[in-house]
């Protein structure tokens, strides 16, 4: 079993990852300073004032510090030994904040202690992915499709999820699904992310082109049964390696296809969806005779990937209609379908106006006027990179944009370096929670995702998101400056 030698302080800060810091201090206190430019109000109030916003996160920033001095003074090995406990404690946590969480915009996420207010939620992060790497890091566990091992990564990763979801807090919740990446990482057929891709493009095209027809179907449902049947062949050539099949159903699609087409053409009733039905279910009785024929058995996961894709299509509506009001109006806002400038599509399309104001300079510090006039909703939270769109222009956007860059270049290349499976995995799941926060958010911000509440990581106001990231951090930190001193028996 891997062990440190010793818990020396001058040992781990001669070994301390430093660029890993430098880029982590200039971030939070970059963050700081958009965060007083986003809520300036012109009455001259230092940035380092209690009344302002920027003043409460240097007290957080100053406790972040403190905690992460604390992290890096603990034995590498308490990490690793209590991952599940940790976990434990944070699920508990989870489940009693809705019972006595007071209900805040409909979510009730957040315990009060006084005059403080945190969010369990942040702290499950790190709580995850030291569980998940403590799984990952037990005696000859491999991802297998034969053993108990995805339910139990599945486990770990979606009772938080569930939990979070009944706090009403869905953009929290998603982020736990970056760790799908890890999942990947660690032997993972490249085969779910695929299908988790294919179900997403469903979903999207199934929503968005639904008031037009084509061949007596809606387009939506005809672009997705033309992807199906394009993936079909593709995954029939593939696991077949044999070109044969891929042209004969090409010839059968795009021959059935031409016929109906001529006949709606000549205005002869076709029904659309009947047919196109009809011709995938036919190729899928002529891909299981040819896995029979062959003895091809991938063959059979091509019928399987089909009909699901086309369950999938039948559902996405009933999915949709699942959600709430104001969440299928966001999905709405971001797809296109509907523009609602005054309400839902607020937030979004005032932030974009910002940006692109901006230019390619900016407007100058504390100069941005869809900012400082409070156009833009959250503008020190969720909205914080309108800020910097808006006074640092396109320069600034970018360096904020290579600071992240860096960061998780950075923490991957720590992951790689570590001498134990915990140590690799956990830092997987660092960079896949900030590549997940980021894009995610920077899409929000340019209209690009619908809008879920989900912060810029070192740059969006507040303490419980700051410290659950920190934490997350500095355990990393932690973990690969006692690297060198493991000792493998």
């Amino acid at each position: 079993m891997p062990l440190p030698r010793r818990n020396d302080p001058s040992d781990i800060f001669r070994h301390l990852d430093w660029p890993t810091v430098i880029i982590y201090l200039i971030m939070v206190f970059a963050g700081m300073v958009s965060i007083y430019a986003a809520c300036y109000n012109f009455d001259n109030a230092s940035m380092f004032a209690d009344t302002e916003f920027s003043g409460k996160q240097l007290r957080w920033i100053g406790l972040s510090l403190i905690l992460g001095l604390v992290i890096l003074l603990i034995d590498a090995r308490m990490y690793e030994t209590y991952a599940f406990p940790i976990y434990v404690v944070v699920v508990i946590l989870l489940a009693i904040t809705p019972l006595v969480a007071h209900d805040i915009k409909g979510s009730r996420s957040w315990i009060s202690f006084g005059s403080m207010s945190l969010q369990p939620a942040e702290f499950a992060k790190f709580a995850t992915a030291l569980a998940l790497a403590k799984l990952f890091s037990t005696y000859h566990f491999v991802l297998n499709a034969k053993s108990l091992n995805y339910v139990k990564a599945l486990a770990i990763i979606f009772i938080p999820i569930v939990l979070i979801l009944l706090q009403n807090e869905t953009g929290s919740a998603l982020t736990f699904l970056a760790l799908f990446l890890v999942l990947y990482r660690e032997g993972m057929s490249g085969l779910v992310l695929f299908a988790a891709f294919f179900a997403v493009l469903i979903f999207v095209v199934a929503i968005k082109y639904t008031e037009t027809m084509v061949m007596g179907m809606p387009t939506g449902e005809f672009v997705v049964l033309v992807m199906i049947m394009v993936v079909m062949t593709a995954m029939a050539v593939v696991y077949s390696k044999r070109m044969e099949i891929g042209r004969n159903l090409v010839i059968w699609f795009v021959g059935i296809g031409v016929v109906e087409y001529i006949l709606d053409a000549c205005g002869v009733p076709v029904p659309g969806l009947p047919v196109a039905l009809g011709v995938i279910a036919v190729a899928c009785i002529y891909v299981v005779v040819e896995a029979i024929k062959y003895h091809r058995p991938g063959l059979y996961l091509t019928v399987v990937t089909a009909v699901l894709a086309v369950v999938f299509m039948f559902s996405v509506n009933v999915a949709f209609g699942k959600l709430q009001p104001h969440q299928q109006l966001r999905i709405q806002v971001a797809l296109g379908i509907v523009e609602d400038l005054r309400a839902a599509g607020y937030n979004v399309n005032q932030s974009k106006i910002a940006i692109g104001s901006g230019g390619f300079f900016g407007k100058g510090f504390l100069n941005g006027t869809q900012t400082k006039l409070k156009y833009v909703p959250e503008q020190h939270t969720d909205f914080i990179f309108c800020t910097i769109g808006e006074e640092e222009g396109f320069v600034g956007t970018m360096l904020v944009t290579l600071l992240f860059l860096a960061l998780i270049l950075r923490v991957l290349k720590l992951g790689e370096r570590q001498p134990t499976t915990f140590g690799r995995v956990y830092a997987y799941c660092v960079a896949s929670y900030l590549i997940f926060h980021f894009c995610i958010n920077i899409g929000m911000v340019i209209g690009l995702c619908p809008v879920i509440g989900i912060p810029l990581p070192f740059f969006s106001y507040g303490g419980s998101s700051l410290w659950g990231f920190t934490i997350l951090l500095f355990i990393l930190l932690k973990i690969d400056a006692a690297r060198k001193n493991v000792l493998s028996y």
